[in-house]
């Protein structure tokens, strides 16, 4: 999206703050109305994008008021049947913070597209409908949120104009949605009344009655994506460096383009990556997994220059104090970490299975985790999450589970992996499994 063609577009700070929030909630709750409205009201709308969702609106509706959802729903299929089908991410910023937003689907079928769009977000917007209450979706895209690692989670009580803004009906559903969160241990919810259609509550505050007032406590849905702390989510406490790449100019040209007749790249080796989780600083002691050789960090560098430390999500190059063998796959840690413990060659999992082919124990399938891909064999499928009660049940008939399933499995792997549970790290306790035949991703998964 660029700034400079439209008085829709806001100014975009490169260096803002970045937040990923991801929607949920049944067919029908205005999930798409409301990311259209936050787009609209916020100003990140190009001229000529509002000008087609006008165009659509009177073809889809007659004329009237403008139909927001049509920012998000962009396939033909979307717009033709009036829901969401896949994920749809819109990127904007209010200036001092910057968000991507996960449009996903409200209907059970694409339950499977509701983990995707979730699976990296800091934040959850669960919109209820003011006039039905805490429904099934309610309670299984929040149990969905919990399992993802969310913490926090925010539920947006909309369509409260036709309601007349009632409060008592307000407080009934803000009552039940805590109750909720709390019986699935979500530290950080919030309860907002909204009116996505009319904008109310939303960006501006507009008519909103006395007794949600104008305060700290008391804030649009925006102000409170502008000010929720995620910082603290992050582990800054268990050094995790997987390394994606050994930067090592050599031969006459080198991998990088850069010629290794070049003296001060002679011997230059550095190790290129992701931090996913503590923190490094040139000195530290750490281990490489899974060899479980020791040293030091020498150096870390970036485009800009060194740094005297790197932090999650932050992308870097580290340089060691040792000339050790350090390959792609491998994964800096502490020096203090139970190196056994963290290489692990079976271990259980939460999965959310995504292909039309069921899955069966004894499979063979591809494990991509962080920077490595190994072979994974299912040792067995332990149990199936209900999605109408939300209780582990026994695998389907044939012992396995089947398109949109989530339950537990255990797997065995060939090469260890060096892995976190979930809840410890999002990014070293996460993997996805591929189909060897076919190159399609079929499951997203969470070590427990």
């Amino acid at each position: 999206m660029t700034t400079a063609t439209t008085p829709h577009a806001g100014p975009v700070a490169a260096t803002a703050d970045l937040l990923r929030v991801a929607t949920a909630g049944s067919v029908d709750d205005g999930k798409s109305t409301l990311i259209g409205r936050l787009l609209y009201d916020s100003k990140q709308v190009l001229v000529d994008q509002l000008e087609q969702v006008q165009e659509a609106s009177v073809r889809r509706h007659g004329a009237g008021a403008v139909d927001l959802s049509l920012l998000t729903d962009g396939l033909r299929a979307e717009r033709e049947q009036g829901i969401t089908i896949d994920v749809a991410y819109r990127y904007f910023t209010t200036g001092d913070r910057s968000f991507i937003l996960a449009d996903t689907p409200g209907h059970v079928q694409y339950t499977r597209n509701m983990v995707t769009g979730a699976s990296t977000a800091d934040l959850v917007i669960v919109l209820v409908d003011a006039r039905q209450g805490v429904i099934e979706q309610t309670r299984r895209h929040t149990f969905i949120a919990s399992l993802l690692g969310i913490r926090h989670v925010t539920f947006a009580v909309n369509k409260m104009d036709l309601v007349d803004w009632d409060e008592e009906r307000f407080r009934a559903i803000e009552a039940e949605t805590t109750r909720i969160a709390a019986q699935l241990g979500i530290p950080d919810i919030h309860v907002i009344p909204i009116s996505a259609l009319e904008g109310t509550n939303v960006v501006d505050r507009g008519d909103v009655p006395g007794w949600y007032p104008e305060d700290a406590d008391h804030p649009t849905l925006l102000r409170h994506l502008q000010t929720v702390q995620v910082a603290s989510d992050r582990n800054l406490t268990d050094v995790r460096f997987p390394v994606q790449w050994v930067i090592r100019p050599g031969g006459a040209v080198g991998r990088d383009g850069v010629r290794a007749a070049d003296a001060d790249l002679h011997d230059y080796r550095g190790y290129a990556g992701q931090v996913a989780g503590g923190v490094l600083r040139p000195g530290d002691e750490v281990q490489v997994l899974p060899s479980g050789v020791r040293t030091r960090i020498a150096r870390i560098e970036t485009f800009d220059g060194d740094l005297d430390e790197a932090t999650a999500p932050m992308s870097v190059t580290v340089h060691l104090q040792d000339d050790v063998d350090v390959s792609r796959g491998d994964v800096l840690v502490g020096a203090g970490d139970d190196a056994a413990a963290l290489c692990r060659r079976e271990f259980e999992a939460d999965v959310c299975w995504m292909s039309d082919r069921p899955l069966r124990p004894g499979q063979r399938l591809l494990l991509k985790h962080t920077t490595t891909t190994t072979v994974a064999k299912v040792d067995a499928v332990l149990d199936r999450l209900d999605l109408h009660t939300l209780d582990r049940v026994a695998p389907d008939a044939a012992g396995g589970l089947e398109l949109n399933d989530i339950g537990r499995i255990r797997l065995r792997v060939k090469r260890p992996l060096v892995a976190d549970p979930y809840d410890v790290d999002r990014t070293t306790g996460a993997f996805i499994l591929v189909d060897e035949g076919t190159n399609d991703t079929v499951a997203g998964g969470m070590i427990r």
